[in-house]
């Protein structure tokens, strides 16, 4: 079987896959959600849903830096990456070990196609469609719902020391968009670093602080608003809901529908 990764590179299956390594954490909450958690050896140490694989399964680095090695010695059949999350040098070197997959994630049709593509890879295209299905219901009525509220501008926060926001080219920037935020910082690419006086200029609504990759916490809550005054929202948001992509997305739409009863 010939496979087209989401970045176009082609490889070639001559077995359906047994044993996976993924190197990205929502894709192997996604995989396991499909119903493959056995054929699972190797996990990232960032591989934190359900909390049990970590324990269970074997770790091999994080998301940037791997032990090949480790790897290696798992035997894999595939190995599951992410253009974002993994780098080209990552993906390299597991192509010397065996085929390797790149999911590419910008829109709701991007993780939409990347769950069916693990379908057809893994032979579960029933749990994968169902899930679709599921996701699919639950977008499109949200999509209903938000279409009657106003636009916010908003500033989604992800790091600090240096402060660091989503910009444009990024799956959060388009879930803020599908929730009708406005980016203040959307002019900029990807996760730039910023001042906070440049937020003073924005006419800002609301300041997302995400739980991930920074944990940020109610005292950060408190520190910015002493930075920036009372009159600005300060929230904590659900990291995981604005930028894992794979079935975690299941939740995210009645989560958002709360974020912004809460606004």
């Amino acid at each position: 079987m010939i496979i087209k990764d989401q970045i176009g590179r082609l490889f070639e299956l001559r077995t359906t896959p047994k044993r996976i390594v993924s190197l990205v954490p929502s894709q192997t909450e996604l995989l396991v959600d499909l119903g493959l958690e056995d054929c699972i050896v190797g996990v990232t140490k960032f591989c934190i849903h359900p909390k049990h694989l970590r324990k269970t399964k074997t770790r091999v680095g994080g998301t940037k830096e791997i032990h090949i090695d480790r790897i290696k010695a798992l035997n894999p059949d595939i190995i599951l990456c992410n253009k974002e999350e993994n780098t080209k040098k990552i993906v390299e070197a597991c192509e010397a070990i065996c085929p390797v997959h790149v999911s590419d994630i910008f829109t709701m049709e991007d993780t939409l196609e990347l769950m069916l593509q693990y379908g057809i890879l893994f032979e579960v295209e029933s749990k994968a469609k169902a899930l679709v299905r599921r996701i699919g219901n639950e977008w499109q009525e949200f999509k209903i719902y938000i279409a009657s509220k106003p636009k916010l501008k908003v500033a989604y926060f992800i790091w600090k020391t240096p402060w660091m926001v989503a910009g444009a080219n990024t799956f959060i920037n388009y879930l803020l968009t599908c929730n009708g935020y406005e980016n203040v910082f959307g002019d900029k690419t990807r996760y730039p670093t910023v001042e906070l006086i440049d937020l003073k200029a924005k006419a800002v609504n609301h300041v997302f602080l995400s739980s991930e990759p920074y944990p940020f916490k109610t005292k950060h809550v408190k520190e910015f608003q002493e930075n920036m005054g009372q009159s600005i929202g300060v929230h904590i948001v659900d990291g995981e809901m604005f930028s894992w992509y794979g079935s975690r997305l299941q939740y995210a739409f009645s989560y958002f529908k709360s974020l912004r009863q809460r606004l």
